[in-house]
């Protein structure tokens, strides 16, 4: 089982959720909500809020794992660079406290939810209340896709940490870059005699 900690960045809105599970287990959510800013705040006021309410939820929550909507371009400049500076803190709060962090693009989230990374909110909703076994879907839209960026890193993990190990394991496996017998001695011979 593990418990993690999903963020759906957001400067007026910044979705929470925590689930625990495992991978072919029955899932549990652990707690769901919103972290809120003033739309007329300044910038550097909005991003404390969003700390302050991140850091209570890793206070209360303890997760083992934080999983965070990856930004992508979207055609409203000024969204997306709300959305990556709360991201930015989301993913600041949990690497002070050693939490790995990774990153889900909303497609994928759908993907691991729904079946499809093309579903609609209601769609992505509807299938964590399902999953969760909630008599509501959780309100507003933030909170169920937090709960969703959740789902989706416990069922990704074991895959993800199987291709990490596999790539750490084939990187140790090959020669050093900087070490001697990195060179070959054929090239170093023929650079010799050019």
């Amino acid at each position: 089982m593990m418990r993690v900690l999903g963020v759906d960045p957001g400067l007026t809105r910044c979705g929470i959720g925590v689930v625990d599970g495992a991978p072919g287990k029955p899932l549990r959510m652990a707690g769901v909500g919103v972290v809120r800013t003033p739309a007329d705040a300044p910038i550097g006021e909005r991003l404390v809020l969003i700390e302050r309410g991140i850091e209570s939820w890793l206070d209360e929550h303890r997760p083992e794992f934080v999983a965070v909507e990856r930004v992508f371009s979207q055609h409203n400049v000024r969204t997306v660079m709300g959305t990556a500076q709360a991201s930015a803190v989301a993913i600041l709060c949990a690497s002070r406290r050693g939490l790995p962090v990774a990153l889900h693009t909303p497609s994928e989230v759908k993907a691991a939810v729904t079946g499809s990374g093309r579903a609609d909110k209601a769609q992505v909703g509807s299938m964590v209340t399902r999953l969760l076994r909630l008599a509501a879907p959780p309100k507003p839209a933030d909170a169920a896709d937090a709960l969703a960026l959740a789902i989706c890193h416990i069922w990704r993990a074991p895959a993800t940490n199987r291709l990490q190990r596999a790539v750490e394991k084939l990187a140790a496996a090959q020669p050093s870059a900087t070490g001697p017998s990195a060179v070959n001695p054929a090239v170093e011979n023929r650079r010799g005699t050019a």
